[in-house]
């Protein structure tokens, strides 16, 4: 079962949850243990494990109850977030941010007009495609995890995990392929080429961990790759 509490992962993350690491370093702490909210599957008919501040669903303000579908668009307020779920996917939308989840039946992409966001996609099958895009980049994915800033200026994108292919929006010749196993390899996309003629261009690590991953993860039946305890890569994520 996803909420049993004998998995030693599940054990890990809520004792750290509980010693207050999941917030650290980052600016985002949800006191999920002190309010009672130990990180499960959500089930069926919901999308919120967690609203802070003020979330709004295509303009209305929401709640717990509210569901998220396809071809919505979610905004926070600021000092504002929102962890949520639609289908095998899942997220944590940060302060002063705004996406539309695209396609139909199942999630095809994110438009991510400002703000930040952490997400988790699950596998797709055969000729589904999923694309990320912002003002100045262009994304496609196959399951993996993802973090992502977009402003006017330029986009932060880090493949947390898996295969990316990231693309400028400004000059689409300009493309890279990522396979990453722990935040190898984050990029910016910019708006205008550096002194190099370069519009995608190598970034650091910043404004997300691996105890977020992991909380979204858990709340789809899944755990990231990587040990929390920092160890190595350990191959695909685990399922329930």
């Amino acid at each position: 079962m996803a909420n049993q509490v004998d998995d030693p992962r599940r054990q890990l993350l809520i004792s750290m949850l509980s010693a207050g690491v999941f917030a650290a370093g980052v600016g985002f702490a949800p006191r999920l243990v002190a309010m009672g909210k130990v990180p499960r599957v959500i089930p069926p008919g919901k999308s919120f494990f967690e609203i802070d501040g003020e979330v709004r669903v295509n303009g209305q303000l929401a709640n717990l109850d509210t569901v998220i579908k396809t071809r919505d668009v979610v905004a926070t307020g600021a000092g504002s977030h929102a962890v949520f779920v639609v289908g095998r996917d899942a997220f944590i939308l940060r302060s002063q941010s705004e996406m539309q989840i695209e396609g139909g039946a199942i999630i095809q992409g994110l438009r991510l007009f400002s703000g930040k966001v952490l997400s988790v996609f699950g596998r797709r099958n055969r000729g589904e495609s999923l694309l990320l895009r912002s003002g100045t980049a262009t994304i496609g994915i196959r399951g993996t995890g993802i973090y992502m800033e977009a402003d006017p200026e330029q986009t932060y994108f880090c493949t947390c995990y898996g295969s990316t292919e990231i693309r400028s929006s400004i000059d689409k010749n300009q493309v890279q392929h990522i396979t990453s196993e722990h935040h190898d390899d984050p990029r910016y996309l910019l708006s205008r080429p550096d002194n190099k003629g370069r519009l995608i261009v190598p970034a650091p690590m910043i404004n997300h961990n691996d105890l977020e991953l992991a909380l979204v993860e858990e709340l789809v039946g899944r755990t990231p790759p990587f040990g929390l305890e920092g160890d190595s890569y350990s191959g695909p994520r685990r399922s329930y």
